[in-house]
């Protein structure tokens, strides 16, 4: 083996090191070159090509979930309509804010050129319907009925339409079956705002610019579960607007189906007898004031007894949801929230408020027992009763001499409350309470569930008012200044209720105590609430939050959140106090006061129950009220304006029992005919192509 100098090794390495360095040196130089190339003698053209790349996202709005009856039959589902639509960006971007453009859409249209115009203005505290309620930057929709001929010449012409879109989109629908328009408790639609948008940011379910969301009823309440997710298609474009590509994006999800506890045949029959029983009341004449019944306003509610659930609610005035698809004309929104058309945009069911009238009276009977009194009495049922010389006199003056409470709910006798009333404000300290005060009957009132919301699933519901002691302090700090402005000793009637409010507003006297007894003074309820009472009366004590929704099923209908019936508390009468009571109501469906409207009723069958109300205003006609129950169910009635109880809403509730239970005016049962029988506990089934069985 040849032995190589030490040296020439090292001058080898040394040369191959070198060479190395040169290569990495060349390749760092041919980099650094190309780098100069592209970033600054090309820099600027290249940028240019960069920027003018880049990622478009198209929204895909999910399909908003269906509402549908007890049994399967659509209240609210969506329909395919051609939309037209103007983008409110790029009309701004022309001289003349787009409104050469507007008005040759207004005239394919065959609509008015400034009504297409205040469509896409912004809404403001200033700003009239119609107006854009979403946001700016989103397509504004100027109609959703146009043709197939009109979305043509529309896309053929686009050099003519600018910023107008017409595509098919699912548009909500409010199907009505039946005629039944559920309005109030169906709710409607408009766009999300961008203050809703900034809101729901951090939510399970953020909000997209083209998303819109239930403002009122159960489309409120249930509408994250509704809407679903909207899907999102990203496009890579170039700077010439052309599709190079496809970016991950995301898939929109349906919203859930909301079946509701409402039947729609009888929702239909309620509805219908309810604007029957007024426009009757308006043909009745009026003795007190003079003139036929005005019978402005009405509500009826129908309760599952063991549930709580509701069958059906109609309140009158109503509208038709629809107007709002599409966004509403300035005549529609101001019939709907104008005083002339008497507010139907309010749900009279549950923000309604008004006197009960007699319909109070189990409260009083209950809170009598529990304060000692012996249901059977007697007790001295006169024509009149008087305290300090203020007379309170029984309904047209009737004496019934010495009977018990059941008779006492029978017949109404108002003289009977009175007195036990004003007995027990004499033994609570009268003006000077004592510091233990019983006050058993505003007690009793409240463990009925008054003065608080029932807990409906439905938004916006009033609490109503139980005049207790605390609220008559708080009620006149509130308003002292004003009476003792305008009170006068001797002036008219409001002067000398001012002038007495000013002196002692803030003591619960004896005439507050014995008009609480009967319903009457500073009381005020909603049918929902004393519906929900009688339920529960029927029941046998436990009231219930009353419920529309009834389970949520996801799209594909694998999925079923049911929501169960929740119970809120118990009436607070003992069992053989509610066997007294149920007796009573039973007599005065057979003997009472409510008897001549269920003459030929089956009661051996159907046992019925009833009590009569009718409510005394100041300034206005009586209220009547109407509240019943089987065992299955109850059914409220009130009519603002429309007279006595069994009179004005009496007839109604019977038809709508009527068409229930399949029974005939002479009390024959025609179960073929019966529209429910008995409460809807099994669900409708939804397949995963989205169709219906019903139960």
């Amino acid at each position: 083996m040849t032995n190589i100098p030490a040296t020439g090794r090292n001058q080898r390495v040394t040369i191959r090191l070198v060479a190395i360095q040169i290569l990495v040196l060349s390749l760092l130089l041919t980099l650094g070159g190309r780098l100069w190339y592209l970033q600054i003698r090309n820099g600027e053209e290249y940028e240019s090509q960069a920027t003018g790349n880049h990622v478009q996202q198209v929204i895909e709005p999910a399909v908003r979930g269906s509402i549908l009856d007890a049994r399967g039959v659509p209240l609210a589902d969506n329909e395919t309509r051609l939309v037209v639509s103007a983008s409110r960006t790029a009309l701004m971007k022309m001289d003349d804010n787009g409104e050469a453009v507007l008005t040759r859409l207004a005239g394919i249209l065959g609509m008015d050129a400034k009504e297409v115009m205040n469509r896409v203005r912004l809404c403001d505290s200033e700003t009239p319907k119609p107006c854009w309620n979403g946001s700016p930057y989103q397509p504004i929709p100027i109609t959703d009925e146009a043709t197939a001929r009109q979305a043509l010449q529309i896309r053929e012409r686009q050099e003519d339409f600018p910023g107008i879109s017409a595509e098919p989109a699912a548009v909500r629908r409010y199907a009505a079956p039946g005629g039944a328009t559920t309005s109030q408790v169906l709710g409607y639609l408009s766009p999300v705002t961008d203050e809703e948008i900034k809101d729901a940011e951090d939510g399970k379910n953020p909000l997209l610019r083209t998303d819109q969301i239930g403002r009122s009823g159960i489309e409120r309440t249930y509408d994250s579960e509704l809407r679903g997710q909207a899907g999102v298609r990203r496009y890579q474009v170039d700077k010439l607007g052309r599709v190079i590509g496809e970016a991950k994006g995301q898939p929109g999800v349906a919203g859930s189906t909301l079946v509701t506890s409402i039947d729609s045949r009888v929702q239909a029959v309620a509805e219908r007898e309810l604007i029957k029983a007024m426009k009757v009341a308006r043909t009745q004449w009026d003795r007190n004031t003079e003139r036929t019944y005005e019978a402005d306003a009405g509500a009826v509610v129908v309760l599952e007894n063991k549930t709580g659930r509701v069958v059906a609610m109609a309140s009158n005035p109503e509208y038709d949801p629809n107007v709002w698809v599409g966004g509403i004309d300035e005549k529609a929104y101001a019939r709907l929230t104008g005083k002339k058309a008497n507010f139907p945009l309010l749900n009279r069911a549950i923000q309604g408020q008004a006197a009960p009238g007699s319909i109070f009276k189990v409260i009083s009977t209950t809170a009598a027992v529990n304060a000692g009194y012996d249901f059977d009495g007697p007790f001295n049922c006169s024509s009149a009763y008087n305290i300090g010389g203020q007379v309170f006199k029984n309904f047209e003056s009737a004496s019934y001499g010495g009977i018990s409470l059941g008779q006492a709910l029978e017949v109404s006798c108002d003289t009977v409350f009175y007195r036990l009333a004003h007995e027990q404000w004499i033994k609570d300290g009268g003006n000077k309470p004592k510091k233990n005060a019983k006050d058993w009957f505003y007690k009793t009132a409240k463990q009925f569930g008054l003065g608080k919301e029932t807990g409906i699933d439905l938004p916006n519901e009033v609490s109503g008012r139980i005049p207790d002691r605390r609220w008559k302090r708080d009620f006149w700090q509130a308003n002292k200044d004003y009476w003792c402005k305008v009170g006068k000793k001797n002036g008219d009637y409001v002067q000398r209720l001012s002038y007495e409010n000013c002196l002692e507003g803030m003591k619960m006297r004896a005439g507050d105590s014995v008009n609480f007894s009967i319903g009457q003074g500073d009381t005020l309820v909603t049918p929902l609430q004393m519906a929900s009472i009688y339920a529960a009366i029927g029941n046998g004590g436990t009231l219930y939050e009353p419920r529309i929704g009834k389970a949520v099923i996801s799209p594909d209908g694998k999925k079923v959140t049911e929501i169960k019936p929740k119970p809120r508390g118990k009436l607070p009468f003992d069992r053989q106090t509610y066997k007294a009571i149920d007796q009573a109501l039973a007599g005065v469906a057979t003997r009472g006061t409510a008897a001549w409207r269920f003459g030929g009723w089956p009661q051996d069958k159907i046992p019925m129950h009833a009590k009569t109300g009718t409510a005394e205003v100041y300034g206005k006609q009586t209220t009547s009220w109407f509240a019943t129950y089987t065992k299955d169910y109850s059914i409220v009635m009130t009519i603002s304006q429309g007279g006595t109880g069994s009179g004005a809403s009496g007839p109604a509730v019977r038809a709508i029992y009527n068409a229930m239970y399949g029974v005939s005016e002479d009390g024959a049962i025609n179960n073929k005919k019966a529209l429910l029988p008995k409460p809807q506990s099994a669900l409708p089934k939804i397949s995963a192509d989205g169709t219906v069985q019903g139960p």
